[in-house]
């Protein structure tokens, strides 16, 4: 080992301040990456769960009025058989 003891080791000849600060700011900013994305996720999995009740209600809605055969926009369309 490097370090004859640990407190040399949490020492690191001098630099503790620096070293330990930059870790901390490591481990910190891994954490808030970590919660950042499981917020997004939560926020993600709750607008996909709106919008499928939304796109239902309005799939129900529209379902239950019963829709009349179209008539045929020409005269053309008049003449094709349907009873192939």
């Amino acid at each position: 080992m490097a370090f004859s003891s640990l407190n040399e080791f949490f020492a690191m000849g001098g630099h503790a301040v620096y070293v330990w600060a930059a870790w901390g700011v490591t481990a910190l900013l891994m954490l808030v990456i970590v919660w950042h994305a499981r917020q997004e996720r939560r926020q993600l999995l709750k607008a996909v769960k709106r919008r499928v009740r939304r796109e239902n209600a309005q799939h129900n809605a529209h379902s239950s009025y019963a829709q009349p055969p179209q008539e045929p926009v020409n005269s053309a369309q008049k003449d094709v058989r349907h009873d192939a």
